[in-house]
C-alpha cells in the first residue's frame, strides 16, 4: 500500500504547524517509528519555513507540498514560486543560502556555505541531517524551487501500513 497526498498552502506562518501536523498523523497513523516521524515533521517545518519566508513576492501567495510514503520510503517536496536557484554563484557576487533574501535566484545550497554563527541556512544543514537524501532544483518551465527529500522508513511493531502491502 502507498500513501500520497498534496496540499497547496497560503504563504503564511500559519500553514507550516498545519502541514507537519498532516504529515505527523499519516505516518503516525501508518505505524511509523516516533522517532522517524518526529524526523521528517521537523524536516518538513523547515522547508516550509522557508516557502513561506522566501518563496515569492507578494504576488505569490501559496506554495504546494506532497508526500508519498510508498514501501520503506517517504519523499517530501516542497514547492515555491519564488525566483528558484542559481545553477552557479555569480563570481563578484557573496554565496548565498536558499534562504537569502537577494532579488537574484540564489545558487544550489552546499553545506559548506553556511557556517554554524550564520543567521539564516540553517535549516537546510537540519533538513540534510535529518533526511537521506535531499535534492534542490528549480521548476521546470516555471520560476520557483523545489525542495525534496527522501527517508528510509521503519515501522513500530504491528504497524498497519507495512502488513496491507
Amino acid at each position: 500500500m502507498s500513501i500520497w497526498w498534496s496540499l497547496h498552502l497560503r504563504r503564511e506562518a500559519a500553514s507550516v504547524p498545519l502541514a507537519r501536523r498532516l504529515l505527523l498523523g499519516t505516518m503516525e497513523t501508518a505505524g511509523v517509528d516516533p522517532d522517524i516521524c518526529y524526523d521528517l515533521s521537523v524536516a518538513l517545518s523547515e522547508a516550509c519555513a522557508n516557502a513561506v519566508e522566501h518563496g515569492g513576492d507578494a504576488a505569490t501567495e501559496d506554495y504546494r507540498v506532497t508526500a508519498f510514503i510508498d514501501g520503506d520510503t517517504c519523499r517530501i517536496e516542497v514547492t515555491d514560486s519564488g525566483p528558484g536557484f542559481r545553477t552557479s554563484p555569480e563570481p563578484s557576487a557573496p554565496p548565498h543560502t536558499a534562504t537569502d533574501r537577494a532579488p537574484t535566484p540564489a545558487p544550489v545550497p552546499a553545506p559548506a556555505q553556511a557556517p554554524a554563527f550564520a543567521e539564516d541556512g540553517r535549516g537546510l544543514f537540519l533538513i540534510e541531517a535529518l533526511t537521506d537524501h535531499v535534492r534542490y532544483r528549480n521548476r521546470t518551465g516555471r520560476c520557483g524551487a523545489v525542495v525534496s527529500f527522501d527517508k528510509i522508513l521503519k515501522w513500530r511493531e504491528g504497524a498497519a501500513l507495512p502488513m496491507a502491502s
